[in-house]
């Protein structure tokens, strides 16, 4: 029996993503409890991607009887008038956006690995996101003003922060997930050889940079962090050249951003090029997964135009959870992105912070964690700096912010000079144009 109606519109917004869509669906349909329940709206700014999305979606649905109902929506109100939960998968600028991010710091000798969270590669896409963001929060809150609005788009802890504070969409309807704290508990039971449900753990921070403050043993009651010393120091040419690992080592508690993630967060690793090669740290590898990312896309479409079944294995996602929780009033624990509001001391109220969250028939429920260790506060501030400065640069359309956020950033000005800082945030202002807000762009760059 549902918890809130007979049929819940699901819409998927940027559809055309080639992972999260097919895995979304392929879980809703995994579920017998919501056959026949639900209704998938997809919507694309890329016709030829939405067309595929929708002959994917019709597919999973009808292999499975599900018995959704399945539309593709060239615009956006049809997608959202009366939507119940609106997923977001979109990436403004694509790949190409994506490509001018890593060249034109590369002609400055910036290094940079995945650069879509913080690092001036995350600035910048937060300064190409947050306007379409909180104008589509903007028209979700007036025609489906029930909304809860399930967002996938990185930089995870900039959009939600934007749609909070820029936009007239609730609080409690603005829910951010990824796989970063997920990964990470599965990573920490294989490596010290427990099953996954038998650990209790604890994790809380900001998304790509929460630290996990409770890893136990709930059948003994042994905290695992003695045992994942051990392993780790008997382990130095393997575990020991892991960023986070170092990480980990030197603050006390295990981070949730990989390696490749975490070395950007931080002034120590990718200035140098021993250091570089001491941790195998891959620069430029966003470029290659995203060129793996548009293989994908071609594989299937050539599948789709063959007659091919596409086959999506049910990956229990994150979105399909707490729909799952909401529709059919049943419990589950998510690491949700959440405004803040006290959940994690010394951080601001309006912040967007990464905590458990029970999703169940009483909707959605962040847990309050209290005091964090001040190690890890710390570095949870310098991140917040280059955050807060890009969600203000791109709400109130100010260059100098984001020449301040560059300015803050740990990796960058461990890297270059205040004024190669200055140059290369005007070259990629001027390299994205239009699809940095209007505001910034027609203001004069700042003197030399």
């Amino acid at each position: 029996m549902l918890a809130f109606r007979d049929v819940a519109k699901v819409t998927i917004v940027g559809a055309g993503s080639v992972e999260f869509t097919r895995s979304i669906i392929a879980d809703l349909c995994a579920d017998q409890r919501l056959h026949g329940t639900l209704e998938i709206a997809l919507h694309d700014i890329d016709p030829e991607r939405l067309g595929y999305a929708e002959r994917a979606a019709r597919q999973l649905v009808n292999r499975s009887g599900a018995g959704f109902r399945v539309s593709a929506h060239g615009s956006r109100s049809p997608a959202f008038d009366g939507a119940d939960y609106m997923i977001n998968e979109i990436q403004v600028g694509g790949y190409p956006a994506t490509v001018t991010d890593f060249e034109v710091p590369r002609k400055y000798g910036l290094r940079q690995t995945i650069a879509d969270t913080i690092g001036i590669g995350g600035i910048m896409r937060g300064l190409r996101t947050i306007p379409v963001m909180v104008d589509m929060a903007d028209e979700l809150a007036q025609r489906s003003p029930q909304a809860l609005l399930l967002n996938y788009t990185i930089p995870m802890t900039m959009v939600p922060w934007c749609v909070l504070s820029g936009s007239s969409l609730p609080a409690s309807q603005v829910f951010g997930v990824c796989h970063s704290v997920r990964d990470t508990h599965a990573f920490l039971a294989k490596t010290v050889g427990l099953p996954e449900g038998r650990i209790a753990f604890r994790t809380a921070g900001f998304n790509h940079q929460c630290f996990v403050y409770v890893f136990r043993d709930r059948d003994t009651g042994e905290d695992l962090y003695p045992r994942l010393r051990q392993i780790v120091d008997a382990d130095p040419e393997g575990l020991g050249r892991r960023v986070r690992v170092e990480l980990f080592k030197r603050f006390g508690y295990f981070p949730t951003a990989s390696s490749g993630h975490s070395v950007e967060y931080v002034p120590w690793f990718l200035r140098d090029d021993d250091q570089v090669a001491h941790y195998r740290s891959e620069i430029d590898e966003y470029l290659r997964r995203s060129e793996e990312n548009l293989a994908e896309w071609d594989r299937l479409r050539h599948a789709l135009d063959a007659g091919e079944e596409i086959e999506v294995e049910p990956t229990d996602e994150l979105a399909s959870q707490v729909i799952s929780a909401l529709e059919t009033a049943t419990d589950a624990e998510v690491y949700g992105n959440v405004r803040n509001a006290g959940l994690i001391e010394g951080l601001p109220d309006d912040a967007c912070v990464e905590v458990p969250v029970l999703v169940n028939g009483n909707g959605v429920q962040p847990t309050r964690i209290g005091p964090i260790p001040p190690q890890c506060l710390a570095l949870n501030r310098t991140f917040l700096n280059v955050a807060e400065l890009t969600v203000r640069a791109a709400v109130e359309g100010s260059r100098d912010l984001v020449y301040q956020a560059a300015l803050l950033d740990p990796n960058t000005s461990a890297t270059l000079t205040v004024h190669e800082i200055l140059d290369m945030v005007d070259g990629l202002i001027e390299a994205h144009g239009p699809l940095i807000p209007e505001p910034i762009r027609r203001t004069p760059p700042m003197s030399r």
